[in-house]
């Protein structure tokens, strides 16, 4: 592997046995710190021919994330791309990122095809209608860790704010995608709603492993927000919601679908209390229905022989 990355340039062997130490023969780590040596190894033969002086001794990356990194930093305006594909997602549309970064096309252009002639990024397609992803996952979780974190916010809000704006259909056909970008970007109260929409979408579809896990996010972070009529109602909505696939994906007689199930009415009950009544009783009857089928569950179940 070592060899076919080489190629015809020189590699010493010390160089080859340290990577072969340290990437325990895995095959992206051997070949994304062979990629590391050899651009660090253009570096400094560019600096040892500018300033006529020996070159110092080549550098072997101590992990696959060191070599990442050092082969990110040496992108110089292109790692900005990289950073921005990466909030973005695993794979991102050349339309989306050109309205993200807000570039011009021949610079975008130049930033691409360097992270492709550096093996991070495969394209498919022709631009303006190209589609790129990372090469794996790795070098996108490398790309994102380089942002702090003030900045990785501000950008989330520039993805999801596009989306909406520029891109409609995505908006509306993928709101679990937009409630990703707007948790990311700190923006709970949009996100909480859109995880919802996005949870009712999944349970349309039957997707109930979806809808439990988009119901409970969106549940959560209403919970961190200000109370209020309007967060009341849908957290009721969203609670109510939250009981049928529980029911079909944890059981019936589960302590998670009793617990969704009281929640329910608990918070019907207090919404009473606040003068503020559900706008449907189906609301509450689903609640109260859903009690009493785990409650004539519980009872039946121990009943139940062991084989």
């Amino acid at each position: 592997m070592i060899d076919h990355v080489v190629g015809n340039k020189p590699l010493p062997v010390h160089v080859r046995r340290d990577i072969i130490e340290r990437t325990d023969g895995i095959p992206l780590f051997v070949e994304e710190m062979t990629r590391a040596v050899l651009e660090a190894a253009g570096e400094l033969e560019t600096i040892r021919t500018a300033a006529t002086v020996p070159s110092p001794a080549l550098p072997v990356p101590a992990s696959l994330h060191a070599s990442l990194m050092a082969r990110l930093d040496r992108l110089g305006p292109a790692k900005e791309l990289a950073q921005v594909g990466a909030a973005i997602g695993r794979e991102f549309s050349h339309a989306l990122l050109a309205a993200v970064l807000r570039k011009p096309e021949p610079e975008l252009a130049s930033s691409l095809d360097r992270l492709i002639g550096a093996g991070l990024l495969f394209r498919k397609g022709v631009s303006p209608q190209a589609t790129y992803s990372f090469k794996h996952a790795l070098v996108q979780d490398a790309a994102y860790g380089t942002l702090l974190r003030r900045p990785r916010r501000a950008l989330h809000a520039r993805i999801a704010d596009t989306i909406e704006r520029q891109f409609a259909e995505i908006a509306e056909g993928q709101p679990d995608l937009l409630a990703r970008h707007y948790t990311e970007a700190g923006l709970i109260d949009k996100a909480a709603t859109l995880w919802g929409k996005a949870a009712l979408r999944s349970l349309e579809r039957s997707a109930l492993f979806e809808a439990v896990e988009q119901l409970t996010r969106a549940l959560g972070q209403i919970a961190t927000l200000p109370s209020t009529p309007a967060l009341r109602r849908e957290e009721i909505e969203l609670q109510v919601a939250l009981i049928y696939p529980l029911m079909h994906v944890k059981g019936l007689a589960a302590p998670e679908s009793k617990t969704a199930a009281e929640r329910a009415r608990r918070l019907i009950e207090q919404a009473e209390a606040l003068g503020e009544p559900p706008d449907e009783l189906l609301q509450l009857l689903s609640a109260l229905a859903a009690l009493s089928t785990i409650g004539r569950w519980r009872r039946v179940l121990p009943k139940i022989p062991r084989w």
